[in-house]
């Protein structure tokens, strides 16, 4: 990689970016630079028309605006680091704007849907009971992934039913959880999760079959086992779930600066596609069960 995407790189880890930005934005940087190479351009040359030049390629490979996006937010931090850093004086990203993205509502489970969930794990097993802790305490707290596979025994204060996570750009947070999910960590810690770590030694609360810290891969690879064993019909991932927790949570009541703590978003903006999600339902609601709603 070119000796400024790697000073780039390493930037970005001392600002304490998280290891999943870290490596997206190095993938978008290594496709960058294979472009660049193809058009015979090093990087601290690039102007506004090379810039023009590789979002048209981007285009042409058919991928989302998201995705688009995301390449946009790399290559905009990059050049303002390049900025700060003296190594240019014009920054080629000056005028590049997002693409304008479709709206789309989170997708969340109905609460039949979610019963039907947690009842598929066997919790007479330690792998199934530490794959029923995974999901209560997804929703019941909202936890990102990443923060999910994040916790320590020492983070979860059992008295007080809270749990300490280490959210997006290191930032902490307590969130709460309730009697369900205690009573399945007392299960869980009083002698199951013994059994998972066998001679191991670490503190995560949650363990693959080998005695390990579970990973987000190893998160995802669950749920679709999960799936199939209950020859479900809806598809689950993680941030389903955190979905289901927010837009749960708003259809009975919370109010939305509460949500946005639990959550650990920066943004109350970022809160709001949930209030949306809740309208979308009560229109659904309105339009099954009302003689005059014009149902066809």
């Amino acid at each position: 990689m070119d000796n400024y995407l790697i000073k780039f790189i390493e930037y970005l880890k001392l600002k304490n970016h998280s290891k999943y930005t870290v490596i997206s934005y190095q993938n978008d940087l290594e496709n960058f630079q294979q472009f660049l190479i193809c058009e015979s351009i090093s990087v601290k040359d690039v102007d506004y028309k090379i810039i023009r030049n590789y979002l048209s390629y981007l285009y042409s490979k058919n991928y989302s605006k998201r995705t688009i996006a995301r390449h946009i937010s790399c290559l905009r931090s990059l050049y303002h680091y390049l900025m700060k850093e003296h190594i240019i004086t014009k920054n080629p990203m000056k005028l590049i704007s997002n693409p304008k993205l479709d709206q789309t509502l989170p997708k969340f489970l109905y609460t039949n849907e979610l019963e039907d969930l947690l009842l598929i794990p066997d919790q007479t097993t330690p792998l199934g009971m530490r794959d029923a802790v995974m999901l209560e305490l997804m929703y019941s707290t909202g936890v990102r992934v990443s923060e999910l596979v994040s916790i320590q025994l020492k983070d979860i204060l059992l008295y007080e039913r809270k749990i300490k996570v280490m959210g997006k750009g290191s930032k902490e947070r307590y969130v709460l959880y309730g009697s369900r999910l205690q009573t399945l960590f007392d299960k869980y810690l009083s002698g199951m999760r013994s059994n998972l770590l066998k001679d191991k030694n670490n503190d995560f609360l949650l363990l693959n079959h080998l005695g390990n810290p579970l990973t987000t891969a190893g998160v995802r690879t669950i749920l679709n086992k999960i799936i199939q064993k209950g020859a479900l019909k809806f598809h689950i991932s993680p941030h389903v779930l955190r979905h289901t927790f927010a837009t749960h949570m708003l259809n009975e009541g919370a109010d939305l600066k509460s949500v946005q703590e639990l959550l650990g978003h920066e943004n109350l903006s970022t809160t709001q596609i949930y209030t949306h999600v809740s309208n979308e339902r009560l229109r659904q609601v309105y339009l099954n069960a009302h003689p005059r709603a014009g149902k066809k």
